[in-house]
């Protein structure tokens, strides 16, 4: 519980309380503030704006709540068809560092059918623990048998922290977990630390449209989980001598129930590589102008044997499928070469592809924004200018 007061006898009507409030909670009323608990959400912004310590804002603790049975750092390692997706190691990698932080082991969660071989794959990894569950209606990924499953399984070992990948699925499972166990989950992080003295998980994501990053704990409640994005972190080491405890588990069938049916998977047909696992991005934004705009940036990345990615406007207008969409409601990226076509450098698509080690734009405004992240920049059109490098490429490299 918390409270907020307007100390009267020190408030100086100078309304710096009322420009600081980012939710309008605050107005004047005879030279004095008001607060209107109905906005107000005790972020405390007011209380650090006051010279004249006329506001104070009281927050109870609580009774201290017992912890000490959770333990360990859990990594839920996505499979596809029995392989391991990278984005799982990158979760190791960073999990094996809170581990040691905590002084906990590092434990890999694999779900699936038919996933045995999972688990001296996850061992190399750094895994000091595998818990494997297999059932034939875990093979393909339902948001029910996979939730009933990891709840029993968070429930019965108690983690103290629970990392899932920024994707799809992690999204989804991550969420009503989180909301099972009666926990919070912290979406779309891009860094993560550890309070050593308080055990506190430090989940780093960006607010406010990239503007800030925010900090974010979980005081109160266990597991601490959070959702990371792909790309943000460095897969784990390979240990050919690491050897995991392996527990396989069980359960009653209708654990399995799903109120939905898997009538079929079908994959995504494309002349070019994974988005998230390349190496060259050749991505188009609104600049491309039309679909048929747009398939200039697929003949260039077909050439440079690359991927292809987009921007939301270019998504939203039809042009590409969302699976291409690079960006903060899109996939993060780290690829060797970025080229940025027709794309203008909104901070919602910067946040999805800053980290590439080469950014090359194309954008016929000199003074776009994508111009400031880029190593090297062409101010032209791009209908011209892509032609022109396919051709060129097409010569050099003999195809």
């Amino acid at each position: 519980m918390a409270s907020i007061t307007i100390l009267l006898d020190k408030c100086t009507g100078c309304t710096m309380c009322v420009k600081t409030c980012p939710f309008g909670a605050i107005h004047m009323t005879d030279r004095r503030a008001v607060i209107d608990m109905a906005k107000c959400t005790l972020c405390g912004s007011c209380v650090a704006a006051c010279r004249f310590s006329a506001i104070e804002l009281k927050k109870s603790e609580g009774p201290a709540r017992d912890f000490s049975a959770h333990k360990d750092v859990w990594v839920f390692c996505e499979q596809k068809k029995g392989v391991v997706q990278t984005i799982s190691f990158e979760l190791l990698g960073e999990g094996k560092k809170l581990a040691a932080k905590l002084g906990v082991k590092l434990c890999a969660v694999a779900l699936g059918s038919g996933i045995d071989g999972l688990a001296a794959t996850l061992s190399e990894r750094g895994a000091d623990k595998v818990y494997l569950v297999d059932h034939p209606a875990l093979k393909d990924y339902q948001d029910d048998p996979y939730t009933e499953v990891l709840v029993k399984l968070v429930e019965e070992y108690k983690p103290e922290i629970i990392l899932c990948g920024a994707t799809t699925i992690g999204r989804s499972l991550g969420s009503r977990v989180a909301i099972k166990v009666n926990s919070g989950l912290t979406a779309d992080c891009t860094g993560l630390d550890i309070d050593e003295k308080e055990r506190q998980l430090l989940q780093t994501r960006p607010a406010f449209g990239g503007n800030i990053m925010a900090t974010i704990v979980t005081p109160n409640h266990r597991p601490q989980m959070a959702t990371v994005r792909h790309k943000v972190m460095k897969e784990a080491g390979i240990y050919k001598d690491n050897k995991a405890e392996v527990v396989k588990k069980t359960y009653p069938e209708e654990t399995f129930k799903s109120r939905t049916r898997l009538i079929e998977m079908v994959e995504e047909i494309g002349e070019t590589v994974n988005l998230s696992e390349a190496d060259i991005i050749v991505a188009g934004g609104r600049g491309m102008g039309s679909k048929e705009g747009f398939a200039l940036v697929g003949e260039l990345a077909k050439v440079l044997g690359g991927a292809v990615g987009a921007t939301r406007s270019a998504v939203d207008a039809e042009w590409i499928p969302y699976s291409h969409q690079v960006g903060q409601t899109g996939k993060t990226v780290c690829p060797k070469l970025y080229i940025a076509c027709g794309i203008s450098g909104q901070i919602q698509h910067l946040i999805g592809m800053q980290s590439s080690k080469v950014i090359v734009a194309i954008n016929k405004d000199p003074d776009a924004q994508i111009f400031k992240a880029a190593t090297y920049g062409i101010v032209g059109d791009v209908a011209e200018i892509l032609p022109a490098l396919t051709r060129e490429f097409k010569r050099v490299l003999n195809k």
